[in-house]
Order: structure tokens, then C-alpha cells, then sequence
């Protein structure tokens, strides 16, 4: 899959000579419905042309009001790899800013759907609206599009058990700690990944050492103790009890994703891990004492333990 990362008018010709059709959106989490409107892409694609996406990083929403930013559920390397797993030739991944934000609905068909992808059909979720102010919709689209040799059309939403799948939704799962119904929308289990980095080696003097991942998708749309399940990438699935956030009992300075593995005690520094949730056990919490927080330490290794005995280990 190609990435591309230029603005809109440094493009100097069309990334897809051979026309595109062409997916637009914010694709956070890349769910069910965002994997059936992308498959609708690639049935509609003639021979030679490119599945293409367009999508922003930050999300809009992120840029206009970060203090009221949602909920992450992909990292940007996440999004990618699952584009990728879902067909996309090209991905065009725009740096959202005030300069685009500034952007026409009109310019945008004319300069990013036709000039830079060459567009021969655009497929839009149906609340789609786009460009400066939000003013472009399906309309537009037809109006501006069709006399140059671009059709425009809907999906309808995806919904499971009569309920509408969506990126909103599955942070709402996540944060009531309903992980079973957050997979069946995303089509897999959700999932954090991460390198391992050097802490202040704290849970190792209390007896229970940790593997440290930066948390890169902010803000997280979970938080609190967890057990389930984490891996370095390619290795064996393996039961874990994690803590995921400010660290308020020790000080901490920025969030991140603590995985203590059971029984387990390896140097894992540098290595990527993946990380499954199962279930929550509770949220951070302040201690009078180190012997306060290690009591309780021991509590939820005990929970996680006797939980994760009944989940059947991932593949």
C-alpha cells in the first residue's frame, strides 16, 4: 500500500493515472462498517484502479477542540496496518491543520478526488460531510463530481443486533468494559501495541516487574486495572495483569500501559508487545502506603488469575 503525505496542492499530477475509487473518512478503529464500505470500494473498481483512502491525522475533532478530543482506538501505525489488511492500494493520509481546514468542499473535490486520485467513484458513509464549515455533502459531491467523470454514492450503516456500529460506540464499549461486544463491532479483539521502554524499575522492587508501553493513541478509551492477555509480536499469547493510566499511587508523569506477566520474568526492553483486554478490574486508585498498594497489588493478580483461567488463551 502507498502512503502518501502531501497537501493537496503539491500533488503535480494524479497518484492514480489509472483512476481510483476512493473512501473518505476519519477511520478510527477501522470496525465493521468501515471494512463494508471500503469491500464496497473494491467491487466497484475496474481493472487498474486503485482502492484509495483518504483520512486525517489528527481527527478534526482532535484539532478544533483537543480539550474534548475522543478517544483514540488506533494508533496511526495500527490504521495503516489494517488498511492494508483490507485491500487498500493507496492511502492518503492528510495532515489535518488549519490550512486544510480552510479548504473548500468544491476545492477539495477538485484538487484532492480528481486531481490527486483521479477519482472515478467516491463512496461516503451516509452522515459524510466535508470541507470548510462542514458544507460538502452527497449533493455535492454529484454536482461537482459528475461533469467531471465522478460518481458519488452512500453505504448504509452497519449495524449488529439493531444496533448502529460505530467509532463512538466502541469507545463507549471499551469504557464500560464490554470487550466481547467492542470486538464483534471492530471484527477482532481490541487491541494496544507498543515498544517497551525503560521505567523507574518501581514494580520490580514490589515484587511485580512490568513491561512499559507508551500510550500513543490519546486519549486512551480505557483505563484502570486490567487482565488479559499480551504477547511479544509473533510469540505466545500469555496471561497478564496490566495498569493503564496516570499512576497516581506513584507519582507518575505521564500515562502509560504497565503489563506485569504472570509468572514470567524476562527483558523484554526494546521488544514490540501486543495487548488484549479481558476484563476490568478497577480504576486507579491512591494508597496511604507502598504496603497499601502492594495488598491490593496481589488482590487483582489474584482476580486476573482466576478469570483469565476461564478465557480461552488467543491464538
Amino acid at each position: 500500500m502507498r502512503v502518501i503525505r502531501n497537501r493537496p496542492e503539491w500533488t503535480g499530477g494524479s497518484y492514480a493515472p489509472e483512476g481510483s475509487v476512493v473512501a473518505v473518512g476519519n477511520f478510527d478503529g477501522l470496525h465493521q462498517g468501515h471494512f463494508q464500505l471500503i469491500n464496497r470500494c473494491r467491487e466497484a473498481a475496474a481493472d487498474g484502479q486503485a482502492v484509495a483512502v483518504v483520512t486525517f491525522e489528527p481527527l478534526p475533532q482532535a484539532f478544533f477542540r483537543p480539550d474534548q478530543a475522543p478517544a483514540r482506538l488506533t494508533t496511526v501505525y495500527q490504521k495503516l496496518k489494517l488498511l492494508r489488511a483490507f485491500g487498500v492500494d493507496l492511502c492518503w493520509l492528510m495532515r489535518f491543520d488549519r490550512r486544510l481546514s480552510k479548504l473548500s468542499a468544491r476545492e477539495f473535490v477538485e484538487q484532492v478526488l480528481i486531481g490527486g486520485l483521479s477519482a472515478r467513484r467516491v463512496v461516503v458513509g451516509e452522515d459524510f460531510r466535508f470541507g470548510r464549515g462542514r458544507e460538502g455533502d452527497l449533493d455535492l459531491l454529484h454536482e461537482v463530481g459528475r461533469p467531471l467523470g465522478m460518481e458519488a454514492e452512500t453505504y448504509a450503516a452497519v449495524t449488529l443486533d439493531g444496533q448502529r456500529v460505530s467509532s463512538s460506540g466502541i469507545r463507549q464499549l471499551l469504557a464500560n468494559g464490554d470487550f466481547g461486544t467492542a470486538a464483534a463491532w471492530l471484527g477482532r479483539p481490541f487491541q494496544m501495541e507498543g515498544h517497551v521502554v525503560r521505567g523507574a524499575g518501581l514494580g520490580r522492587s514490589l515484587g511485580y516487574p512490568t513491561a512499559n508501553l507508551r500510550i500513543r493513541a490519546r486519549p486512551s478509551p480505557l483505563s484502570g486495572v486490567l487482565a488479559g492477555f499480551a504477547r511479544v509480536v509473533g510469540g505466545a499469547w500469555l496471561p497478564a495483569v496490566t495498569n493503564l493510566g496516570w499512576r497516581p499511587a506513584v507519582g507518575g508523569n505521564e500515562p502509560l500501559l504497565e503489563v506485569h506477566f504472570f509468572d514470567f520474568d524476562e527483558d523484554l526492553y526494546g521488544q514490540r508487545l501486543e495487548v488484549r483486554f479481558v476484563a476490568k478490574l478497577r480504576d486507579e486508585m491512591n494508597f496511604e502506603s507502598m504496603e497499601d498498594l502492594v495488598a491490593q497489588m496481589q488482590r487483582d493478580e489474584a482476580v486476573a488469575r482466576r478469570l483469565l483461567a476461564e478465557e480461552t488463551v488467543p491464538d
